[in-house]
């Protein structure tokens, strides 16, 4: 079984170790930022002045999950087994559930907080709303329920691992055993050998696709 690095050309290669090299000093910056605003909270506390200020990235985070449109379309399989999502896909940040029309979700109105995303595997069941968020930075969702074999699923927790911009964990309520997702985009497959799995990570690890090319798949919700 080949790995995803080992499919990779060299540039797209590159490239991808370079956001990656670029994603961690962002971290270690915002490290340090961190740091520098505990002093700064404390100086204000010893000031007898604490101000509370409450921001999101990204969007407004104007909250529309309630009129059910964070996603609406239909899925169209192409001849290579992908299946595109053809509609709209939110993309605003918010604090209600969001029913996705598909399990695993393929995009929509998401949590402002995303899923560590840089090769992370969790052996937990991940809410949703953060989940879409890795999806719109770029990365390629792995998941499996019951039925999924724990040769497959040791398998492919090695792939993910060694892969940049991928996260994996269990999904009960998926129909098929190993799901892969990406943003708008989403296939079944056989094993963790089938040769689709490297095919799909090629493709859509930071692929056209992407919605926020580049983003953060670390500084998120950790396992």
């Amino acid at each position: 079984m080949g790995s995803a690095d080992k499919t990779s050309n060299p540039a797209r290669k590159a490239r991808i170790e370079e956001m990656r090299r670029a994603d961690q000093a962002r971290e270690r910056r915002n490290r340090i930022l961190a740091i520098g605003g505990s002093a700064l909270a404390v100086a204000a506390l010893v000031a007898g002045g604490v101000f509370v200020v409450k921001s999101q990235s990204g969007d407004d985070g104007k909250d529309t999950s309630a009129d059910g449109k964070a996603a609406s379309g239909h899925f169209v399989t192409g001849a290579d087994g992908v299946r595109t999502w053809e509609g709209k896909l939110g993309r605003t940040h918010v604090a209600k559930t969001v029913k996705y029309p598909t399990e695993p979700p393929v995009g929509g109105d998401h949590n402002q907080v995303w899923m560590n995303c840089n090769g992370d595997v969790y052996t937990r069941v991940l809410d949703n709303m953060n989940a879409v968020h890795s999806l719109e930075h770029g990365a390629v969702w792995v998941t499996y329920n019951s039925k999924a074999s724990k040769a497959d699923v040791d398998a492919l927790a090695a792939k993910v691992r060694k892969t940049p911009y991928t996260l994996m964990s269990p999904d009960d309520a998926q129909a098929d055993p190993i799901m892969l997702t990406a943003w708008a985009h989403q296939r079944t497959v056989t094993s963790a050998s089938d040769p689709n799995v490297d095919k799909f990570l090629e493709k859509f690890v930071q692929g056209e696709q992407t919605p926020e090319p580049g983003a953060a798949c670390t500084g998120g919700l950790p396992k």
